[in-house]
């Protein structure tokens, strides 16, 4: 009989934070955004700093099928945020940069702004915090940039998932203050839809008006 190929052991994905736990650090929060890329409402930032117990036993529980966000339902998202804001052992923090921030810095900077605003209101206290993507230069904190880091660091999924389940609450109520552009549907991204809005009603308060096609004149767009 032929024997079945072994299969892959799933990944650490606390490998990130048990090796920084070797070296002595204990308040590690995993940080991460939602919303850099729409034409309209604010970018989201959050931070999560899990008990050290976790990071050495791996997560029980409800919380064991966490992962990045972008590879959960909306219904999973949410379960998920309402746990990690449940559970009080688990230290985390949002920070939001509305529209007109991101018009005045650009979308790099007002992220960077929201990811250390963030870091800075968390309980823990952080002392060392992994981030999603690249190395941030202006990020008060020693980090370390881990590409694709929601999908190999419990933290920063964690934190991916209270940043988008936020921003999609968001868009949500801003559908109902200004309706007609479908931001329930599309979240605030370029979407047809979302153009032909613009083209018909013109901008609301929550459009980023330094975005193309956004900073050009209605008329010379559309």
């Amino acid at each position: 009989m032929a024997r079945k190929p072994a299969q892959t052991p799933p990944a650490d994905r606390f490998a990130y934070e048990r090796e920084l736990l070797s070296r002595g650090l204990t308040r590690l929060a995993g940080v991460d955004e939602a919303g850099r890329g729409p034409l309209a409402g604010p970018v989201v930032a959050a931070a999560v700093c899990f008990p050290v117990e976790y990071i050495k036993d791996g997560l029980a529980g409800d919380l064991a099928g966490l992962n990045d966000s972008k590879q959960l339902s909306e219904k999973q998202r949410e379960r998920f945020f309402d746990l990690l804001m449940a559970t009080s052992d688990i230290s985390r923090a949002i920070a939001i940069v509305d529209a007109p921030t991101i018009d005045r810095l650009n979308i790099l900077q007002a992220t960077h702004l929201a990811m250390n605003e963030a870091l800075a209101k968390l309980p823990c206290q952080a002392e060392y915090a992994l981030v999603d993507g690249l190395k941030i230069p202006s990020l008060r904190w020693p980090q370390t940039p881990i590409v694709k880091g929601d999908s190999l660091s419990f933290s920063i999924a964690a934190a991916s998932i209270l940043a988008k389940v936020t921003r999609d609450r968001m868009m949500h109520a801003y559908d109902v203050e200004f309706p007609g552009y479908g931001f329930a549907v599309h979240k605030g991204y370029g979407t047809k839809q979302h153009l032909a809005a613009i083209a018909e009603q013109g901008a609301c308060p929550i459009h980023r008006r330094s975005f193309a096609p956004l900073k050009q004149e209605q008329g010379e767009l559309f």
